[in-house]
């Protein structure tokens, strides 16, 4: 147990730094870029009439602690961290004077349940059908399930979004192909409003799903060959064993456990992805939020959701890291 605690305190360790250096990145290029919040606010607090240079004056300074831009670089950079540490961001500039962390909390649960979904979905489908086809080679279908994956696999995000708006929004209107929910919707647990968020969460889903399926099911395949050629297996085969324990037990367990090394990798990638694909269809997660504050100029929410976006991948990639070793007992924990 305790060599567990001491990896755990390890990944703990890499999760603290990569988070640390992926913020301070967030926040030096935000600091650096032409964008001033203040500037911003008094330019649109003053647009429609003249304002007493005096009072001018004092709203650049309310301002200017209000976004924490007074002083250097380096004291704005210690007051961010201790922003960061109580959750304040200061006003959003799009919806001020509203928190910036309101605002994100809002979009949070729908980016986590189109995130959690779609990969999970990508991962355990792509690793089956990946896992079969490597296995079974002889099966002219999932032959063609391995050409069809891996012809959309190369398709960029908002191509295979834009041709899913065409093809089921339009040409076969089946599924909504913007915004979260029905408007004028309450939420709540009920059948019109749970229908209403698995309908406009289809396309964003099946976008990211569709992108993501072909490298979990190419990379699924290669290992299972690698392993059906491996002594226990041949052994298996010969001693008569019945071919689905052997693919259950001795090739599909023993090749999945790199993909789960693989899905904390690709969580970045996904987000990245899911930015695309929330602007493409106008769907009300974080990758909306940040689009639509980079073109306001909302240098507070800007900063906000990449802070919270790089702690959130980097955490979990840290539940996968630590969940490892209590997959595969062959990880060394000292």
């Amino acid at each position: 147990m305790s060599g567990f605690l001491v990896y755990v305190a390890r990944r703990f360790v890499q999760f603290v730094l990569v988070a640390f250096t992926g913020v301070t990145l967030a926040f030096l290029i935000v600091h650096l870029s032409p964008v001033n919040p203040v500037d911003q606010t008094v330019s649109l607090m003053t647009t429609f009439g003249a304002t007493d240079p005096a009072s001018v004056a004092m709203l650049r300074s309310a301002l200017s602690e209000l976004y924490g831009v007074n002083g250097s670089l380096a004291h704005q950079y210690i007051a961010f961290w201790s922003r960061v540490a109580t959750g304040d961001f200061g006003p959003s500039l799009s919806a001020f004077p509203t928190p910036v962390l309101t605002v994100i909390l809002r979009a949070i649960p729908w980016t986590i349940g189109l995130l959690t979904l779609s990969t999970l979905f990508a991962w355990t489908f792509g690793n089956v059908l990946g896992a079969l086809a490597g296995y079974y080679r002889d099966s002219r279908l999932l032959k063609l399930a391995g050409i069809v994956v891996t012809a959309v696999q190369p398709m960029p995000t908002y191509i295979c979004g834009l041709t899913l708006i065409i093809l089921f929004g339009y040409t076969w209107p089946i599924f909504p192909i913007s915004g979260g929910t029905q408007m004028n919707l309450s939420p709540g647990l009920t059948w019109s409003f749970v229908g209403s968020v698995v309908t406009h969460g289809a396309l964003p889903a099946l976008t990211l799903v569709l992108v993501s399926l072909g490298a979990w099911f190419n990379s699924m395949r290669s290992l299972v060959s690698n392993v059906v050629t491996e002594d226990h297996v041949v052994y298996a085969e010969l001693a008569g064993v019945p071919s689905r324990t052997i693919f259950a037990s001795y090739v599909a367990r023993n090749a999945m456990l790199p993909q789960i090394t693989g899905l904390a990798l690709s969580l970045g990638h996904v987000f990245s992805g899911a930015v695309i694909v929330e602007f493409l269809f106008a769907y009300p997660g974080m990758g909306q939020l940040l689009i639509a504050g980079i073109n306001a100029g909302d240098y507070s929410l800007v900063l906000g959701v990449t802070t919270i976006s790089i702690i959130a991948v980097g955490f979990a990639t840290f539940l996968i890291d630590i969940a490892y070793p209590l997959i595969d007992p062959r990880v060394k924990l000292g």
